[in-house]
């Protein structure tokens, strides 16, 4: 229903107040350019029927026509109200809730609130003294009043006897008039609330002036303009109404048809009948979503959408037009990765370049590069698209028969819309967006092929892999828009994440293996492998001496990457593989599991996820760009790591079957920790049947059994992965990539060498299936570790059926708690930020909210910003005092 905006008038034009308000029968009527009295829509000459609910007066929808109520054209008409005279009054659905509150607070009989005059006049005092300032607490009051008036049974103004009035939903209102129950229709609500004085209402919350109570129930209905609900032509030349049309038309003739009737004296019956289907069509006009009422349909059977489904949910007009919108200038393609573009660039295609175009201002400085451009035309890249004129005019390249002459009449002060080309900012997005991250400003860099190319690097703060992902690329512009995206989007200020201070930008899977394996201590690299190494990250400096000269002059991996560190850097902290046996808690390391770099030498220590990773705060990379900028983390990231993947393209790395193959003598280790588990089980279902077990606190004695046999399980699986762990070699590639954290942990290589373990639904062992069993393989009752998902297999040695299913029943509630964990987070997000997205930063340091309200005085309570906070904390000084005497605490 339309409502009234009431703008206060301010000399500086900023907005006072918006007023929400019911509109009157008379204002609907006054505002109305038609009378709709038939559902006809056009005559048998295609024309619209005058008085129809197509008329012409209500706007024009097709180009060229002119409209008969303003002469506008398509462009300019707004549309025009129509209106629906109702012969019998009907309920406003969406106004039940208050209708039913001013029924059960005011008198039947007189339409006084059902208070004492003092009562009235102090919460109407009360009322107008909160209303300007305090709008929640006024309405509080309003609340109370309808609550307290409710109760009373007998009214105190003209002593009438009161009836409890139900509800029944939608849109019923029955009086309990004892013993027998009295429907009130549309028409007694109405004159019920047309007896309320404008003071009573007032108390109650309504605004007399704006929103009388009877006008919630509708005796004249507005019919939107024909502009809101158009209709379309189909290929096949019939037209096609919009769902509001129908509705409408459904309306009219249901109104027609009522009035016909009771012109004609049809019996009370039919009359009721044919008002309660006139109720059912307005409020389905309304909403086609009402609890209890089955939906308004098409023939089809689908659901009309009516007004409240144009507006609700995340296909409805707020959501799906407002908020988040299809843009121009944007392209979407599926991401692959190219590790030799920079972490700042995005690799386009030519064919999207050519055609998402940057609109550049033509000055004497750059005619004549314009001019060249628009030779070039849209085909040719780089080129241009259009030519825009002083005077607005565009001069679309594609069809223009000689770009020469365009080219020449060039002048300052128009615009061509250029293609895209290196080095042009654009922003980058991966859904779905959840950080700041999930949106960053990257540099063009034009490649042939079809995909977005992204490099590796960049992908944990999109949360992107290349499995099929597709990303969103936007063209900024205006010089502003672009230099904002610059200066506070690119993606090297955002290698340090302002949700801990340390790096979402890192490396990751096989930069963090060649990293590793270029700075172990047997590294060694001859001069060509230096060259090659140091060529391929585009270094121009002297190669650093080298650290043996002989009998053979050789190269350390160490001292490669230190060519890149700043020379007063200093660092030290414990690598990934500095675990067991390998454990180092200072610089005097054995097993050069402790990273030491002093004066900008990588001295000792391997480089892994600890030094190199993204996601590790306090790390080697946490400091370079904590403390020499996002740039020279961008120069190391771009040249340093591309190293570290050329090593290990150089050296060869892959699984293989034998990596996860374990010696016989292992096996039988194994079987004999295997065999010591299964007969601790059995002992403990025997203690069990026979009564000897003891139940844990809170517990029965089932659970007791299931936690026991858990326990012996999983500490039996652990001693295998123990024992596999000990018999797999250091020097084998899947090893290597668990130990430096480049993808995997040890537990995967002992599922793969040892054994799986035991498969779990919902933290227990699998016991649904079967009656009194899992699966049909195994005997009535039978709770084994066999018969209830215990595999004792590796997937070296191959499954078993059943433990492939127990296997696969596992793995099923992974993907199942995924699949629901996504959407329930998504929406718990959407509703956080709902609430919270007008809180900001004020210019006094305060947290505000947009009504001026203090949440914090200074931001987060300490006034630190997490992303220029060592992971935290405003200041390391553990990490100050290494600095400066180079000398860990």
């Amino acid at each position: 229903m339309p409502q009234r905006f009431r703008l206060a008038p301010r000399a500086d034009k900023i907005i006072k107040e918006i007023k929400f308000g019911i509109l009157s029968p008379d204002e609907i009527r006054k505002m109305a350019v038609v009378a709709v009295v038939t559902d006809q829509a056009y005559d048998e000459a295609g024309m619209p029927v005058e008085g129809g609910i197509m008329d012409p007066r209500m706007g024009v929808t097709s180009p060229g026509q002119r409209c008969p109520t303003c002469g506008n054209t398509l462009h300019d008409c707004p549309g025009h109200f129509g209106y629906i005279e109702l012969v019998k009054p009907v309920i406003h659905y969406e106004f039940v809730p208050h209708i039913y509150d001013a029924l059960r607070a005011t008198c039947r009989v007189c339409g006084r609130v059902k208070l004492s005059d003092e009562e009235i006049d102090k919460f109407l005092r009360l009322y107008e003294k909160l209303e300007k300032k305090w709008p929640l607490l006024a309405r509080r009051v309003t609340a109370f009043v309808r609550k307290k008036a409710a109760k009373v049974m007998e009214c105190p103004h003209c002593g009438a006897k009161q009836y409890k009035i139900k509800l029944e939903k939608p849109y019923n209102f029955i009086e309990e008039r004892m013993p027998r129950l009295h429907y009130l229709n549309p028409e007694e609500v109405r004159s019920r609330l047309e007896n309320i004085p404008d003071k009573d209402a007032k108390v109650l919350g309504f605004d007399p002036k704006e929103a009388r109570p009877e006008w919630a129930v509708l005796t004249v209905l507005p019919v939107p303009p024909v502009t809101v609900r158009p209709s379309i032509i189909l290929e096949t030349g019939m037209r096609s109404e919009d769902d509001l049309t129908h509705k409408l038309a459904d309306i009219v003739r249901t109104n027609n048809k009522l009035r016909e009737n009771i012109e004609s004296g049809a019996s009370e019956a039919m009359i009721e009948n044919l008002w309660g289907l006139l109720q059912y069509h307005v409020a389905t006009f309304f909403d086609n979503e009402i609890p209890g009422i089955p939906p308004a349909r098409h023939r089809s059977g689908k659901p009309l959408r009516t007004l409240a489904q144009r507006l609700k949910g995340k296909e409805g007009r707020f959501r799906s037009n407002l908020s988040g919108k299809r843009v121009d200038f944007s392209a979407r393609t599926v991401i692959s990765p190219d590790p030799n573009i920079s972490i700042n660039e995005v690799g386009v295609p030519i064919e999207v370049a050519k055609t998402l175009t940057v609109p550049v201002k033509v000055t004497p400085w750059n005619i004549e590069e314009m001019r060249k451009l628009v030779i070039n035309g849209p085909d040719k890249w780089p080129g241009a698209n259009y030519v825009i004129m002083k005077d607005g005019r565009r001069i679309d390249l594609r069809y223009a028969k000689d770009r020469k002459i365009i080219a020449e009449s060039l002048q300052p002060g128009w615009t061509v819309e250029r293609h895209l080309q290196d080095g042009d900012v654009v922003l980058f997005n991966r859904q779905p967006s959840l950080h700041r991250m999930s949106i960053m400003a990257h540099l063009v860099r034009v490649l042939p092929g079809k995909t977005f190319r992204l490099c590796p690097l960049v992908c944990p703060p999109y949360n992107a892999d290349f499995d099929g992902d597709e990303m969103n690329l936007h063209v900024p512009q205006s010089e502003e828009a672009r230099a904002e995206a610059l200066e506070l989007m690119l993606v090297e200020k955002h290698i340090l994440s302002p949700r801990y201070g340390g790096p979402i930008i890192g490396g990751l899977q096989d930069y963090i293996s060649g990293a590793y394996l270029l700075t172990t201590v047997a590294t060694l690299l001859d001069r060509s492998d230096v060259q090659e190494l140091l060529g391929v990250t585009g270094y121009e400096g002297e190669l650093p001496e080298p650290a043996i000269l002989s009998p053979k002059t050789v190269w350390t991996g160490k001292q490669l990457f230190s060519v890149f560190l700043p020379k007063d850097f200093n660092y030290s902290g414990k690598a990934n593989i500095s675990t067991g046996e390998l454990k180092c808690d200072d610089e005097y390391c054995f097993y050069d599991s402790f990273v030491v770099v002093r004066d900008g030498e990588l001295v000792e220590g391997v480089l892994d996820k600890k030094s190199i990773g993204h996601e590790q705060p306090k790390s080697l990379m946490h400091w370079i760009v904590y403390e020499y900028g996002p740039e020279k983390g961008r120069e190391i990231y771009d040249r340093a790591f591309k190293m570290f993947l050329r090593f290990i393209e150089k050296r060869g790395f892959t699984t293989r079957y034998d990596d996860v193959r374990l010696p016989p003598e292992a096996k039988k280790e194994i079987e004999e920790v295997l065999k010591e588990a299964y007969e601790e089980v059995e002992k403990l279902i025997e203690d069990f049947k026979n009564g000897l077990l003891e139940p844990l606190p809170g517990r029965t004695l089932e659970e007791t059994l299931e936690l026991m046999i858990m326990d012996v399980l999983a500490k039996a699986r652990d001693k295998a992965g123990e024992i596999a762990a000990k018999y797999l070699s250091p020097l084998n590639n899947a090893v290597i990539m668990a130990k430096a954290g480049a993808r995997g942990n040890i537990l995967n290589l002992t599922q793969m060498a040892a054994l799986l373990g035991q498969q779990s639904v919902r933290g227990e062992r699998i016991k649904r299936g079967y009656r009194k069993r899992t699966l049909p393989h195994f005997e009535w009752g039978d709770i084994s570790p066999d018969a209830r998902g215990f595999v004792k297999h590796s997937f070296y040695e191959g499954l078993t059926p059943t433990e492939v299913f127990f296997h696969a029943a596992g793995g099923r509630e992974g993907l199942v708690d995924t699949a629901v964990r996504t959407s329930q987070s998504g929406y718990m997000q959407r509703r956080l930020i709902n609430a919270l997205q007008d809180l900001k930063v004020d210019y006094d340091g305060t947290v505000k909210d947009a009504w001026g309200a203090l949440y914090q005085s200074v931001y987060g309570d300490d006034g630190v910003d997490p992303m220029k906070s060592a992971h935290g904390e405003s200041v390391d000084v553990k990490h100050v005092i290494e600095k400066v005497t180079k000398v860990r605490l």
